[in-house]
């Protein structure tokens, strides 16, 4: 008899799933209409175009006891400033990106630099689930069951060099497509810029989404390719990657260049450490309505400590915010 030991990263028994629900998550996708800080979700939020279904690995034990968020929730409550500052205008404008054919530039330090195609960088066939909690900067947050490959199989492949101290992303750049992104009323520097230092890129609850609910991504949500970092504040799950570059210096990041004094490079999920104009010690977990707020603690490193906590030994968490 084989026995599979738990991942670290992997959430407790008394977090799983009911069976019923993992085991028919398929039609759990359809989901039902899902109210989001206290707005019903309209019809367009489940209004992506078909998409394909994945093959991954079935990891049930990673299944989480905290209720999954509805697709219509995940797919229509979102950030991507480039289709527009709405909620809701991801989901109404994404459709007009195209993602076939999709590449990544990767240049920097490191040994295969290139342009590299989607089925180059992520076989299907190493695809896994991850269930993984999501925390808004905004104080709202999601638990989004994730299709993706582990961020180091990806930038291993490209052979960084030792000099390489910081993993630095970029989304597409191309107004035609992203109707933000030409707004005269935007005041981002585009294209929407993140980055990790190595040592995070490579902890093994990095991750790179290429689906969610068991199929493909939606646009909305950062097709064809979007990180995820759940113990980092949702902005720094840069979406629609289209560049990974390996640098030496500290990249400057998006939201750090527009308001260094509310958004830093960082960006762990901290509890003790407050926006200049809210409150971080709560969250909304989503579906949540107006009149009944489902206010959730919010635990620091989103619940990840065990994994990532040592990645910042002798920081000053306050001043590495």
């Amino acid at each position: 008899m084989n026995i599979l030991s738990k991942p670290s990263w992997a959430l407790p028994e008394t977090e799983v799933t009911p069976e019923s629900v993992y085991l028919n998550r398929r039609t759990f996708m359809a989901g039902t209409a899902a109210v989001a800080a206290g707005v019903v979700m309209p019809a367009w939020a489940d209004a992506s175009p078909e998409l394909a279904e994945l093959d991954y690995r079935s990891r049930p034990d990673l299944s989480t006891q905290e209720k999954l968020t509805p697709r219509d929730a995940v797919t229509g409550y979102n950030n991507f400033y480039e289709f527009g500052t709405g909620k809701g205008d991801p989901a109404s404008y994404a459709h007009e990106m195209s993602v076939e054919p999709w590449t990544v530039t990767v240049d920097g330090a490191c040994g295969k630099p290139g342009t590299y195609d989607l089925s180059a960088l992520a076989p299907e066939r190493n695809y896994e689930e991850r269930i993984y909690r999501l925390r808004c900067v905004e104080a709202w947050s999601m638990v989004v069951p994730w299709i993706g490959i582990p961020l180091a199989d990806i930038l291993n492949q490209f052979e960084p060099s030792a000099s390489a101290r910081y993993v630095y992303f970029e989304t597409l750049n191309d107004p035609a497509q992203m109707r933000g992104q030409r707004s005269r009323f935007s005041t981002i520097d585009w294209p929407y810029r993140e980055g990790l230092r190595m040592d995070e890129a490579m902890n093994e609850l990095a991750f790179m989404a290429f689906g969610l609910y068991g199929k493909t991504l939606p646009n909305q949500n950062g097709a064809p390719m979007r990180l995820v970092v759940p113990w980092k504040y949702g902005f720094k799950s840069i979406k629609s990657i289209v560049r990974i570059r390996f640098q030496e210096e500290q990249p400057k990041t998006t939201w750090e260049m527009l308001a260094p004094q509310e958004y830093g490079f960082y960006a762990n999920v901290n509890p003790e450490v407050d926006h200049p104009r809210w409150s971080q010690k709560r969250e909304r977990r989503l579906p949540s309505g107006l009149l009944s707020p489902n206010w959730v603690e919010t635990t620091k490193f989103n619940g990840y400590g065990e994994q990532v906590a040592s990645l910042y030994d002798g920081m000053d968490l306050r001043k590495f915010y």
